[in-house]
């Protein structure tokens, strides 16, 4: 699974990417994290505000810091 965290590197784009390896320990799922910060890759995913999270090309939540719960039922579907 390749999970990506899209930001710039404010403090709320780092707290989605803590929160996502908190979920991949937490639920023992394969997952490569990945912090991409290169605009055009971002806006190549629609995303207009960050932070932002992708599961395997998909974008689950753009704009608001993710909950673990929510990106744990991501990651085990």
């Amino acid at each position: 699974m390749r999970i990506e965290v899209l930001g710039s590197g404010c403090a709320k784009c780092n707290k989605t990417k803590e929160l996502a390896e908190k979920a991949v320990k937490e639920t023992g799922v394969d997952a490569e994290i990945i912090k991409v910060e290169d605009f055009d890759k971002i806006l190549g995913y629609g995303v207009m505000i960050t932070p932002a999270l992708v599961i395997d090309g998909d974008v689950k939540v753009a704009g608001k810091i993710p909950s673990v719960e929510d990106i744990k039922k991501w990651i085990t579907k």
